[in-house]
């Protein structure tokens, strides 16, 4: 180990180091962009396909909310073994293998002509896209060891690009070319990535001799981990909240149409990408836990205006100050475990995304269940205390990294 006795020169050090592997990996940071943008995809394409299915296939919309929980149980599968795939053989054959699953699932979801056959398709769709998701973020993390938080929030934007991309396209061509071809245009965007990992350079896997299973049952048990797994279990809860029924929610409470709501939901997205682009300037002067704070403060602020909104116009401010809040929040703690974890990152994302997969499925229908007979607005005073509970996780974080300093 080198020891530094001058301060300049190791941070010299460290960033000429930063910018060689940023070079040595440029296309490789194209690539993963470009799968945070099919995970983009993925995330939007259920919802935004479902009009479609109903149509061309015929089922119930109860049954509909079983394809959610298909596609989410592929994610939480996904999200299970990657990580220690990914420590101990690399990146490049897993993110190859998880491309192909996914372009696989839309071409077969083009092909289904009755509803048993979907949420087969739906549960490979949500494991190629939990894997892809993952490993994207946590090789992000290895290859970007001095601007993790601004390159992991720059990779938040193509995911929303991909989130944005989806139901305005679906929206605009369905009509004319019909939900088969939009399937199989589907299909070719998902395959970009997979010619993209093919030919980038990785780096060597971090356990080639093999994984120590002392040293993963420690980093599992280790309790800053699983505070950084419950901040994102609650914002993962508030990303699918708002995802979900901020439509709903507006067209309840101040009747609008369908497409209002959607254009506000739209409102949504932006600002979280707009936000997600200031995090990563930001990032060089905010440290990661005031980050996290400051958006979790935000955003706890502008949900409960959403709440309390009069008008229509005030709402769509509330739901796009949400977002910006948002924003930050998921890539700047993913941020700070790569840093802590940094011999086992891979494992470590495993752990924090299938906590965070389990909140996006749980919050959503906690809401379900209070709007059922209190109404939707009753349900979004979840994110309001799932906010407060993010700057008070980040609080002991940081209470217990100047314990150990």
């Amino acid at each position: 180990m080198i020891r530094w006795k001058n301060a300049a020169l190791k941070t010299a050090f460290h960033r000429t180091a930063g910018r060689i592997m940023a070079t040595q990996h440029k296309g490789l940071v194209l690539s993963i962009n470009a799968g945070a943008f099919v995970f983009g995809l993925i995330m939007a394409s259920l919802g935004a396909l479902l009009p479609g299915l109903f149509q061309s296939i015929g089922f119930q919309k109860a049954e509909a909310g079983d394809l959610f929980l298909a596609m989410n149980f592929g994610m939480l599968l996904g999200s299970v073994f990657f990580g220690p795939v990914c420590d101990r053989f690399g990146y490049k054959t897993l993110l190859l293998l998880s491309t192909l699953l996914i372009s696989g699932a839309f071409a077969s979801l083009s092909q289904v002509t009755t509803y048993q056959n979907i949420p087969v398709t739906l549960a490979a769709l949500g494991l190629g896209g939990g894997v892809l998701n993952g490993a994207a973020n946590a090789l992000t993390s290895d290859i970007s060891p001095e601007r993790r938080q601004s390159a992991l929030n720059l990779l938040g934007i193509y995911f929303g690009l991909g989130a944005l991309f989806t139901p305005l396209f679906i929206g605009t061509v369905l009509e004319q070319v019909g939900l088969r071809w939009v399937l199989y245009a589907f299909v070719i965007l998902t395959l970009a990535p997979f010619f993209l990992f093919l030919a980038a350079q990785y780096p060597a896997p971090k356990h080639q001799e093999g994984l120590s299973r002392s040293a993963l049952v420690r980093m599992v048990r280790n309790p800053m981990l699983i505070l950084f797994g419950l901040m994102l279990f609650c914002q993962s809860g508030n990303e699918f909240v708002m995802g979900g029924w901020i439509s709903s929610y507006l067209g309840d409470r101040f009747d609008l149409s369908p497409r209002t709501s959607a254009y506000l939901l739209s409102g949504y997205w932006a600002a979280i990408m707009a936000g997600r682009l200031a995090a990563s300037r930001l990032s060089r002067m905010l440290p990661p836990a005031g980050m996290v704070v400051a958006s979790a403060l935000l955003s706890m602020a502008a949900a409960s205006g959403l709440i309390f909104s009069p008008h229509p116009a005030l709402a769509g401010i509330a739901v796009a100050l949400t977002g910006l809040g948002f924003a930050a929040v998921f890539p700047t703690v993913l941020a700070q475990v790569g840093a802590a974890f940094s011999n086992y990152s891979g494992t470590a994302f495993s752990v924090i995304f299938v906590m965070a997969l389990t909140g996006g499925m749980l919050a959503p229908w906690s809401v379900g269940r209070i709007a059922q007979t209190r109404g939707i607005g009753s349900g979004l005073w979840i994110v309001v205390f799932a906010c407060a509970a993010i700057a008070v996780l980040q609080a002991l974080v940081r209470s217990r990294e100047e314990r150990v300093k």
